[in-house]
């Protein structure tokens, strides 16, 4: 089983749909006692390609984007907020900034290729690092701690985040989610059979495993 899954780094979203994802992966294989190996693919898809490479706290970004106060952004990411919580997440949307996510995509690209098993670990050490603990992911020396917290190569993820490595994968990987009818994310792609758009319940993801199979 091969599933793709378009996401963003700074997508809250994005985050609890890998956990349902996960949960849906743990019942899929304990009902169906199924031990194929599953293969899960992370493919970029930035919000805001256009995003500053300067961070800005999100809710400042917020209340600009909407004409809103500081105190009316934060309300607006109460659901999300409440909803990860849900599944176990503890998020910490008043500590987030915003960036470009066009590097720290790069990188997670470049450690799928480079120690697949370590991508989907990595992957959720991004997203607890940004979303429960306030940390930046933004730049190289945002990013490359995260190398050596995972076994990678600190020395070689810096020099693939300095040169422009993995610019035109995530180009390619946007312009397939769009091709794909994706104009959000998550989305995800099972066996190149079926597609699931969102952060959808367990069962949906449940439904999309059998589908698939």
């Amino acid at each position: 089983m091969r599933i793709d899954v378009w996401a963003d780094l700074v997508c809250p979203w994005c985050f609890v749909g890998k956990r349902r994802l996960q949960r849906a992966l743990q019942d899929y294989t304990t009902a169906l006692q199924n031990n194929d190996d599953v293969q899960i693919v992370h493919r970029a898809f930035q919000l805001n390609p256009n995003a500053s490479p300067h961070s800005e706290p999100t809710i400042d970004h917020l209340a600009a984007k909407y004409g809103v106060t500081r105190e009316q952004a934060l309300g607006m990411m109460n659901e999300v907020t409440e909803v990860a919580a849900g599944e176990g997440l503890n998020y910490q949307l008043d500590k987030t900034m915003t960036g470009n996510t066009r590097d720290v995509h790069r990188f997670v690209l470049w450690a799928q290729d480079t120690k697949p098993e370590s991508a989907q670990p990595l992957l959720a050490n991004l997203y607890s690092a940004y979303f429960e603990r306030g940390e930046r992911i933004f730049t190289i020396n945002d990013l490359v701690p995260f190398a050596e917290r995972h076994e990678l190569d600190a020395l070689v993820a810096r020099e693939v985040l300095e040169d422009r490595n993995y610019i035109d994968v995530v180009s390619s990987d946007q312009a397939i989610a769009r091709e794909l009818g994706a104009g959000g994310v998550p989305f995800f792609v099972f066996n190149n059979k079926v597609g699931l758009s969102g952060a959808q319940p367990v069962a949906a993801f449940l439904q999309a495993l059998q589908q698939a199979s």
